[in-house]
């Protein structure tokens, strides 16, 4: 059995999916336990640098390798985040407010866990309140909190619209994502400029066709302003 970065391996060796509904304690941002230490990091990254064709002892890399593990917890802090407990303080006090809540343009960045490289876009963002609202930097956080992790686009998007509705429990949630992949505009096809935009509509937003279009017509069109 292949082990991902959303699974356990099971004591009897066996494919049984974690208990409790949720993928795994990484969904709930709990860091793995048994991470290599910073100095095996290091020797790992030294070893890359071997392979490369390059002398991880010249003056140029020879502090690299703890760059790059530093850059690694920066990049990857998202496993160290517990979306839940962000967007678990709201507030009742909105005078009965239930219209859209729209946050659009959160810049993402990301990384293909197929490729280690870069993703980079943008996330849209709304949910019709039914008792009450979070902050709108929590929103933020939320996608960053999946966003810095290994992911693949059509994962990062349902996980950061579920995330919303387990926790707020709205009429309707809505997520796009449209970002440009340096696994496919820096290698292999070689074909920048190309984005990909993903979707997650929930509760209203994939019911009503009127609802779905008002949040479609506030994001404007996908796509057409990735990277700038």
């Amino acid at each position: 059995m292949t082990v991902t970065p959303t699974m356990k391996r099971p004591a009897d060796g066996k494919g049984e999916k974690p208990k409790g509904g949720r993928e795994s304690n990484l969904v709930l941002g709990k860091a793995r336990t048994d991470r290599p230490s910073r100095e095996e990091a290091e020797s790992a990254i030294r070893t890359l640098l071997l392979w490369a064709g390059d002398d991880p002892d010249r003056e140029g890399l020879v502090d690299t390798p703890a760059r790059v593990a530093r850059a690694y917890e920066e990049f990857f802090a998202g496993y160290d985040a517990d979306p839940v407990e962000m967007l678990n303080r709201t507030f009742e006090e909105v005078e009965g407010y239930d219209e859209m809540i729209v946050l659009k343009d959160i810049r993402l960045e990301s990384h293909c866990e197929h490729h280690m490289v870069p993703i980079i876009g943008k996330a849209h963002v709304a949910y019709l309140p039914k008792n009450r609202v979070v902050g709108i930097s929590k929103l933020a956080r939320v996608v960053d909190a999946y966003a810095k992790r290994f992911q693949v686009q059509e994962k990062l998007t349902a996980q950061i619209a579920n995330s919303i509705d387990e926790v707020l429990q709205p009429r309707g949630v809505a997520v796009v994502i449209e970002a440009q992949h340096q696994c496919m505009t820096t290698r292999g096809v070689h074909k920048p400029g190309v984005s990909m935009v993903t979707s997650r509509m929930l509760g209203a937003f994939r019911h009503d066709p009127l609802t779905r279009r008002e949040f479609l017509t506030i994001i404007g069109n996908p796509a057409s302003s990735v990277g700038a």
